[in-house]
């Protein structure tokens, strides 16, 4: 899998870098010192993986995440673990210590693998036939189960590792990602807002104009959802603005 190292130490890129020689199934592509520098590198190289430093001259780790429409998987390195569960609220994979020790990387490695590869197996999947509106899915939260049908779901909106489906008053999480359900989930009716939310266009109660040219979307179960400035523009050629 495709490796950037965003550090702003050089001896911590390489110190990483050897590291992560020893892994037959990375491939460092790419390292950059600062987040503008880091977007530049994902852009033109598009990496499976980050290795992410948070805390950085200028703007943090944190603040490359909130800037990028795609998000590749991420493993914090930092020298500092208080960041540690702000780290998992932005879908981190895993967060290391600095001095990294082979055997913690070995573990992180390993479970973006499997991630990448359960990812592969959804995207196989997601070539079934869409499904429309009309149709009924079931969703298991715990011991609580429903059967609903797609018109009734409003939003889909990540949650941590899970997705909390919206419909009626009830808010379960279901293991699904927002990748497998855009790629299942018929364009037609539902619309990827964002990184974090797909919104059900028949669920639209008014749209008002918002920062930078972005839009905010007002839904009829009281939910208020940003659109990204990229996706705005999909978004207004989808409904003919």
């Amino acid at each position: 899998m495709k490796t950037l190292v965003v550090d702003d130490s050089r001896l911590a890129r390489n110190e990483l870098k050897r590291l992560l020689k020893e892994f037959d199934n990375v491939q460092v592509v790419g390292e950059a010192a600062s987040v503008d520098e880091a977007k530049e590198k994902i852009a033109e190289l598009k990496p499976d993986l980050i290795f992410l430093d948070i805390q950085m001259p200028g703007k943090s780790g944190f603040d490359l995440l909130e800037e990028l429409e795609t998000v590749p998987e991420v493993i914090f390195s930092t020298a500092y673990d208080e960041h540690a569960l702000k780290a998992f609220e932005y879908n981190a994979l895993d967060y290391l210590v600095k001095p990294v020790q082979k055997q913690r990387l070995a573990g992180s490695v390993a479970k973006v693998f499997e991630k990448m590869k359960k990812k592969a197996r959804e995207e196989e999947a997601g070539a079934e036939d869409k499904l429309t509106s009309d149709d009924q899915v079931f969703v298991k939260d715990g011991e609580k189960c429903w059967f609903v049908q797609l018109s009734d779901i409003r939003l889909f909106e990540v949650s941590g590792n899970y997705t909390t489906v919206y419909f009626d008053t009830s808010k379960p999480m279901i293991t699904r990602t927002l990748n497998y359900l855009e790629t299942r989930l018929d364009d037609k009716t539902f619309f990827r807002a964002n990184r974090q939310q797909i919104i059900n266009l028949k669920w639209i109660e008014r749209i008002e104009p918002w920062f930078s040219g972005s839009l905010r979307i007002y839904m009829k179960g009281g939910e208020e959802i940003d659109v990204s400035r990229r996706q705005t523009l999909k978004f207004k050629e989808l409904m003919s603005f």
